[in-house]
């Protein structure tokens, strides 16, 4: 399927900004609750996308005996901020809606058209002001040029997936978990092999240790998407 194009929606623009990551459990949900609670005048609206294994039903995130290709895709709007899961967390954050959507392994395809009606239906708030998307997701480069692509770094993770590999190029910033070597320190060397530091170095990097506020300079590539002037283009879904 070929990558989106760029331009309206409903005689609107979506500025996107996707957070990805190169392997599990390196706060990449907790970046988007940082970037919607840093700037909640965006009027947020966040998702969550998922792929799943084999024998893990797109439905419900749980075992099931469906073919291989039945429930390949759902899609769910959270309604409480209080459930702890990451759509959850994002309206904690002060997103003004949030989803969570669901695809079997390899049909991410197939889920794309449930995300474009979904979002045709939430593009403004009820006050007609336009919503800024932000996006969880490894996988939606391939159908999607963002206005932001942000990919979370730990040097100190070893599993640095090969689909996060090909990404790298595509990223408009690097968001670290801890200090690459040579990066106004010491730091130590990257658990992971076979990605060159010069490959990340060749972009904006910001050093964020899980816990701390979003980085001023992170902040201000933020703001500077979504101001008026903004160079950066609208997303057509």
């Amino acid at each position: 399927m070929a990558t989106m194009a760029t331009g309206a929606m409903g005689g609107q623009n979506w500025r996107v900004i996707v957070v990805g990551g190169h392997t599990r459990s390196i706060g990449k949900t907790q970046l988007v609750c940082d970037v919607i609670a840093t700037f909640p005048e965006a009027n947020w609206v966040a998702g969550k996308i998922t792929q799943y294994g084999h024998g893990v039903c797109a439905q419900n995130g749980e075992n099931c005996d469906c073919a291989p290709d039945e429930h390949i895709c759902a899609i769910s709007w959270e309604k409480r901020a209080d459930r702890g899961t990451d759509s959850a967390r994002f309206l904690a954050a002060g997103a003004r809606r949030s989803f969570w959507l669901r695809t079997k392994q390899g049909f991410l395809a197939e889920g794309m058209p449930l995300l474009r009606e979904a979002l045709a239906l939430r593009q403004t708030d009820g006050n007609g002001e336009s919503a800024n998307l932000i996006l969880e997701s490894n996988t939606l480069l391939q159908f999607v040029r963002p206005s932001l692509y942000l990919m979370v770094v730990h040097p100190g993770k070893a599993d640095f997936k090969e689909s996060a590999h090909l990404q790298i190029a595509r990223a408009s910033a690097f968001v670290l978990r801890e200090q690459l070597p040579g990066n106004h320190g010491p730091g130590k060397p990257p658990a992971w092999t076979g990605v060159p530091l010069q490959l990340l170095r060749a972009k904006p990097q910001f050093l964020q240790r899980e816990g701390e506020p979003l980085p001023g300079g992170l902040a201000q590539t933020v703001r500077e998407m979504l101001g008026p002037n903004s160079s950066a283009p609208g997303i057509r879904l």
